[in-house]
């Protein structure tokens, strides 16, 4: 059970670093000045929103994050008391009943392990569906702080031809 704990925390974290890693963009703002200070200024507000908004939603994935590895930690801590205490319970048997309160055991086990499997599952679920909004509103705030800088950069040509 453990093995396959490990497994699931590994692969949220691998799809979530790929899903980051995919539509985390830099600011692709061009570098020095307009030479129109109005300009500048709508560019730098472009800048301080868009890194506001990927602060924001980078603080939504790793909140999302770390709310599932907390539900996944409870489910197989469950699930380990489940186990153990089918276990003591084959260890106090009679010799006669050994073979009964084993079968019975084995059970418990299955259940148990299901059980913490089907949360830890529900779990991932939840989070990917966080993370994946928190990307895709990621990137519109990117693409809105591209649009400003573009306004303003095409304002500051508008001026400039004057």
């Amino acid at each position: 059970m453990n093995k396959l704990a490990a497994t699931l925390i590994a692969g949220l974290f691998a799809t979530a670093s790929f899903a980051q890693a995919q539509t985390t963009m830099p600011a692709t703002h061009m570098a020095g000045s307009t030479g129109n200070a109005s300009a500048d200024k709508d560019i730098a507000k472009a800048d301080q929103k868009e890194a506001k908004a990927m602060a924001d939603q980078n603080e939504k994935i790793n909140k999302a994050s770390a709310k599932a590895s907390e539900k996944k930690a409870k489910a197989q801590a469950k699930a380990d008391k489940k186990i153990a205490d089918a276990q003591e319970k084959v260890a106090k048997a009679d010799p006669e009943d050994q073979a009964k309160a084993s079968a019975k055991a084995e059970k418990k086990i299955a259940d148990a392990n299901y059980d913490a499997q089907k949360t830890m599952i529900k779990a991932d679920e939840k989070a990917q569906k966080k993370i994946v909004d928190a990307n895709a509103d990621k990137a519109k705030a990117h693409a809105k702080a591209n649009d400003k800088r573009a306004d303003a950069m095409a304002d500051a040509h508008k001026d400039a031809a004057k």
